[in-house]
């Protein structure tokens, strides 16, 4: 059967060319109502095979829904929040829901002008992403009457928040490490100031000592590689293993251990955090790293609105979700290797 032409197929076309009246197709293509199996499965192939698309606008009053939702974010280069985003339009797209994505670039002004936009466009809900999960939101959600998730951001008492186990990550790094005989590892990492850096900095103690050595710094490939310079000039003997809090920082550790003669990893296995491909998949030798899921974060975000909206109840507090190790090359797969 040929698509038809030239106009927007109707839930009429769908009717008369299955044979049955109005309201058993419209029933049929809902799910609802008394329709033999037999039926539902001819009207639904018929609609596919001619191309019918609900009326979206017929759809949302039916259902006095929007099927919508906002996505407000402070990720200025959206690194973090596109993933996400993936996730929670995967999510949607299958129950019919679109997203509105916003930046604000950690504006206040420019995040109350989205959120009065998205609520004037009465979407269904909000779902806030950051950066960091340590800094409060540029404008206030609690009092909104819709829904609100919060990913890779810590929402206040008694909201929903999906946020990656930093712990679970750096636990996952420094086991790695040591299954390949690293025994004197390093961790060099961004600013002491961020939650996540004090979180991975803990674990790293916890497992290596708790004498071992913390570099913090910026999260940067210029930070990585002026500590190499910092500890090849303070240390007589070289780490065998180092643990880098970002893919950034771990590339710049990579180039100044390079710069220095020093072979990866043949003489020191490096890991990074974060997964972030445009760098990990480009250092030399690709970087073994670890992946935060953050589309996961968006799937479960994706999910939990879903729920929210239709009125059904979600977990609350702050859910941690496992990360993942990515083995590539810069961690050498020997543990008996020499020294």
């Amino acid at each position: 059967m040929k698509p038809i032409q030239h106009r927007r197929c109707t839930l009429r076309d769908v009717a008369k060319a299955a044979e049955v009246s109005l309201s058993t197709a419209s029933n049929a293509l809902n799910g609802v109502g008394r329709v033999n199996v037999e039926t539902r499965e001819r009207v639904l192939r018929i609609a596919r095979e001619i191309g019918f698309r609900p009326n979206a606008l017929a759809r949302s009053l039916l259902s006095r829904r929007s099927l919508t939702i906002g996505i407000i974010t402070d990720d200025t280069y959206g690194r973090l929040t596109l993933p996400i985003s993936s996730g929670v339009s995967e999510v949607l797209v299958d129950h019919g829901v679109s997203a509105f994505l916003c930046a604000t670039s950690g504006d206040r002004r420019l995040a109350e002008l989205h959120l009065q936009a998205l609520l004037d466009k009465q979407v269904d809900g909000i779902i806030f992403t950051a950066t960091r999960l340590d800094v409060e939101p540029p404008i206030d959600l609690t009092a909104l009457n819709v829904p609100v998730i919060y990913a890779f951001a810590a929402g206040p008492f008694l909201s929903t928040s999906f946020v990656p186990d930093d712990a679970h990550g750096a636990m996952l790094a420094i086991a790695h490490l040591q299954e390949a005989g690293c025994r004197d590892i390093l961790h060099i990492t961004g600013p002491e100031s961020w939650l996540a850096a004090r979180n991975r900095a803990e674990v790293y103690r916890n497992r290596c000592g708790s004498s071992s050595p913390v570099m913090f710094g910026a999260w940067s490939e210029e930070w990585g590689h002026e500590a190499i310079g910092r500890v090849l000039s303070a240390r007589k003997k070289l780490p065998d293993g180092i643990f880098c809090g970002s893919d950034e920082i771990a590339r710049g550790v990579l180039d100044g251990l390079r710069d220095h003669g020093i072979s990866v990893p043949d003489d020191v296995s490096v890991i990074g955090f974060d997964n972030w491909e445009v760098v990990s998949r480009q250092t030399r030798p690709p970087l073994t790293t670890i992946d935060m899921e953050l589309k996961e974060i968006g799937h479960r975000a994706g999910l939990a609105m879903l729920q929210l909206t239709r009125g059904e109840p979600v977990e609350k507090g702050v859910i941690r979700l496992p990360c993942s190790l990515v083995r590539r090359e810069s961690v050498a797969q020997d543990a008996t290797r020499n020294r």
